[in-house]
């Protein structure tokens, strides 16, 4: 799936998350370890490959 319409899912869950979900581990990267909804949040903003990762890896759980 194309990274932008991943990246606008991945916000609209975002924004609609409780404040103190953000704090919460949604992924665990094999070599990166746990990653939390704000942790997410900022690699996908800054366009990371970290971010990339993430986003494919929440659409095949279909979080987003």
């Amino acid at each position: 799936m194309e990274t932008t319409s991943l990246k606008q899912r991945f916000y609209k869950v975002f924004a609609n998350l409780p404040l103190n979900l953000r704090e919460e581990v949604i992924l665990v990267l094999e070599k990166r370890g746990p990653i939390t909804w704000q942790v997410a949040y900022l690699e996908v903003d800054n366009e990371t490959e970290l971010g990339k990762i993430i986003l494919q890896k929440l659409a095949e759980l279909e979080i987003i």
